[in-house]
């Protein structure tokens, strides 16, 4: 399974799903699915979440289980 840390970024930085959402072009609705597990998003828009958090893709996305094996 694909984990983030989405939710927790876009509130720190003050954003609603739908800010998020339009700056990285999909709506309020793909950035809930997104955060919730529900929906993996594309390289690309894994790229322009990555840039407006302001994180690296892998500091935005892991593959469960495998936090641990990378510490």
């Amino acid at each position: 399974m694909l984990c983030n840390r989405v939710k927790e970024l876009r509130a720190r930085h003050g954003f609603s799903q739908s800010d998020l959402g339009s700056l990285v072009g999909v709506t309020r609705q793909t950035i809930g699915f997104i955060e919730k597990g529900e929906f993996s998003p594309s390289i690309a828009l894994s790229l322009r979440l990555a840039k407006h958090l302001k994180v690296k893709v892998d500091e935005l996305f892991w593959l469960e289980g495998e936090d641990e094996e990378n510490e």
